[in-house]
């Protein structure tokens, strides 16, 4: 890494800094200079709040819901800086961040449990985010509800969310005026910036209008690995006595070259030792763009005082295009590999719409807040595929720790669709009706949540023409409709909080995820036989604490999933695992000046049931034994317009394989960083400087899904805001 490639930006922004504190720019010190640093540094405080939207329920109070909910602020985002949504997930103690299988994705672990792009919501509303990245610098705060969520957002696309789901919230015109531009800088050669603008107008400051956006070009802290990413956003909203409307709409283009991938092990006895901690065995030809369009129009109608009429749809245009790699070690020793290689064009065309009512009143000592309504979900998913060989040759070779580049294979192994032109291979249909009931008792010192969500999962699938070496696969006419599942289940809830004080309560849930069942695969004796949707099932307690400015709580949850094996020959879905574990969080400002956000999550995963028994009782692929964070900000009284930050991550081992003998060790991270407000004309400035992994720790950060993929090497940020 150039010395001076580091320098360029410091350097800027300290010539910047002094200009600032030239006598044309800021003389004298005077109160008023003081004041504007302080109510800027005090803005940059607000990390983490303490509600979320629980879907179907709206927004709730963390202390008053029986589920753990919580939301990461935009000032989390603009002070750390990151470029992908898991930068931002991985202030949770619960949650870490692992690569999609063979492309530029991210899929994130929450109690063990993996978590799809697809299947985070945007305002509740599942398949409208982009699927395989999210640039953050979009949404106001990115609220993450552990555990199962089949109930409150209905059944991910994407199967997933067994053990959270992630809900971005769009950003929204303030009562302050909002004028805002940011430069940036990112190690090695990775440079951008980003506007924000917000506006109230009108009687009362009925109108608002917030446009942002951003943009990020260059290499990574990865060796010779590119990345950019343009987003724009636009919120327009009215709050009227009665009527609330709101249309939110984006556009965001994703591009990501020579990415280093994710590493198999094609059947290796050990796990190999961690390379350089920036070297990339990724080929120069690995690329992928994303580009989406997407949007969300929301009415909420106070019909009367207590009952509210909500409706809202929203819709996505999505383009996936690239030349994607695999890379297989065949020897963990000396780091002997082959690459693969497949281009898969991809376009889809998602809606999403719920409406529903909601009535407040009460029957005698009890009160009541009812909840009716329906969702669905359409999803066109249209793509094409060719692969190139699938095993080692002389023209595929490589090498872990001495990577060489390879030609662009040729992709004529296996084939199918329209690769100019891609059609539907399948279409979804998620259609659901719920309704529920809180119930307080006591003055509402005691609440209960019932309720139940009937749904339907309609899939259709087309046929693809796969082509095998020349051998045609499907019979049937490209882009035939081929066959069509559909099945129905209902998924209730039951929760329950109760306040002995007003700082204290407790909280005790049951509710179930619901997927997707699977269709048993050729050559088994009951192949194509489609299963119906199989739920897995929660339970949880814990209690929660709020005095003053901090908040704590403290949960212990137990999960049970369904497992697909074949016994003699026969495709069933009769195995188990089984999830459980403790979480303790920790997040507000204890003392004046001091902000810390941490927590610890002890969990156990096994496989409880499994084909003849023989895997019963191990551990699950890719869930670590234990994580925890801690985020720490000192704001220097003695130093005024000074804010000091560091965090650790740390993380317990993993399980490669199903038998347990591949073992990631646990890894641990530091990061630090400082802040520095100065007044320019009484404009509050904000220079930030961050290091992520400052010792360049390499580690294997994950094994989600049988494979390994490495951390990121030490990465410098730096970024100067200039709030006008």
């Amino acid at each position: 890494m150039s010395k001076s490639i580091i320098a360029r930006p410091l350097i800027s922004m300290a010539a910047l800094a002094a200009a600032s504190a030239s006598p044309a720019a800021a003389q004298t010190v005077t109160q008023g200079s003081e004041d504007i640093v302080v109510t800027a540094q005090r803005n940059n405080q607000t990390q983490v709040v303490d509600s979320g939207s629980l879907g179907v329920l709206g927004l709730q109070d963390a202390m008053n819901t029986p589920f753990a909910v919580k939301s990461y602020s935009d000032t989390l985002i603009l002070n750390q800086q990151p470029y992908t949504l898991g930068q931002v997930l991985e202030n949770d103690p619960s949650v870490r961040t692992s690569l999609g299988f063979g492309n530029a994705s991210e899929q994130f672990v929450i109690r063990g449990f993996p978590l799809y792009g697809e299947d985070i919501a945007i305002d509740g509303l599942f398949g409208i985010t982009p699927r395989q990245l999210v640039s953050p610098e979009l949404y106001d705060q990115v609220q993450i509800l552990n555990g199962a969520s089949a109930f409150l957002f209905g059944a991910a696309p994407g199967g997933t969310a067994l053990g959270g789901t992630v809900n971005l919230m769009p950003k929204r015109a303030r009562a302050k005026d909002i004028n805002r531009i940011t430069a940036n800088y990112l190690s090695d050669e990775h440079f951008g910036g980003a506007f924000d603008y917000g506006r109230r107008f009108g009687e009362n400051d009925s109108f608002g209008v917030r446009i942002n956006g951003a943009g990020r070009w260059g290499d990574v802290s990865v060796d010779d690995e590119y990345r950019s990413s343009v987003v724009l956003g636009t919120g327009f909203d009215y709050r009227g006595e009665r009527l609330r409307l709101s249309l939110d709409l984006a556009y965001q283009r994703v591009k990501v070259q020579h990415m280093r991938p994710m590493v198999q092990l094609a059947g290796v006895t050990a796990v190999p030792a961690v390379p350089a901690a920036d070297i990339n065995y990724g080929q120069n030809w690995n690329y992928t763009t994303l580009r989406d369009i997407f949007g969300i129009a929301k009415l909420e109608y106070d019909i009367t005082d207590k009952i509210t009429f909500y409706a809202m749809g929203g819709a996505r245009d999505s383009a996936e295009r690239g030349y994607y790699q695999g890379f297989n070690v065949t020897n963990a020793q000396t780091g002997a590999a082959y690459v693969t290689g497949s281009n898969i064009p991809r376009n889809d065309n998602n809606e999403a719409a719920q409406a529903g009512i909601r009535a407040r009143f009460a029957t005698g000592p009890l009160s009541h807040e009812v909840n009716l309504g329906g969702a669905k979900v359409w999803q066109v998913n249209r793509n094409a595929y060719e692969f190139g060989t699938f095993s080692p040759d002389a023209t595929n070779a490589s090498n872990l720790y001495a990577p060489s580049q390879i030609a662009l294979p040729t992709f004529n192994v296996f084939t199918g669709g329209n690769l100019a032109d891609p059609f539907a291979m399948n279409r979804t249909q998620l259609t659901s009706l719920f309704a529920s009931d809180t119930i307080g008792l006591l003055d509402d010192k005691v609440k209960i949540v019932a309720g139940a969500r009937w749904q339907k999962i309609n899939f259709k699938t087309y046929c693809g023409g796969a082509v095998f070496f020349g051998f045609h696969l499907d019979s049937c006419v490209p882009g035939a409709f081929v066959s069509q599942y559909e099945k129905s289940a209902t998924t209730p809830v039951i929760g329950l909080v109760v306040h002995p004080t007003e700082h204290f309560s407790f909280y005790a849930n049951r509710i179930e995820a619901l997927l997707q069942g699977p269709t048993a695969p050729s050559g088994t004796i009951n192949a194509n036989t489609v299963f119906p949707p199989y739920k897995a099932v929660q339970y949880e307690a814990g209690a929660k604490f709020q005095f003053g400015r901090w908040n704590a709580s403290a949960a212990v949850y137990q999960t049970e999933m369904p497992q697909t094996f074949v016994s003699a020959n026969v495709f069933t879905l009769d195995g188990q695992q089984r999830n459980k574990g403790v979480e303790f969080t920790f997040n507000g400002e204890p003392v004046k000046g001091l902000r810390i956000i941490t927590g610890l999550s002890i969990a156990e995963a096994k496989q409880t049931r499994t084909q003849g028994g023989t895997f019963d009782g191990k551990w699950a692929i890719g869930v670590p034994d234990y994580t925890a964070n801690a985020n720490v900000e000192w704001d220097l009284g003695f130093l005024p317009g000074v804010t000091l930050t560091g965090r650790v991550m740390q993380t317990g081992k993993q399980y490669v394989d199903q038998g347990n003998t591949l073992v990631l060790p646990e890894w641990t991270r530091f990061d630090l960083g400082a802040r520095y407000v100065i007044a320019v004309h009484d404009v509050p400035v904000t220079f930030r400087a961050n290091v992520d992994n400052v010792a360049n720790n390499r580690y294997w950060a994950s094994s989600l899904g049988g494979y390994l993929v490495q951390g990121l090497p030490r990465t410098y940020k730096a970024s100067v805001t200039i709030d006008y």
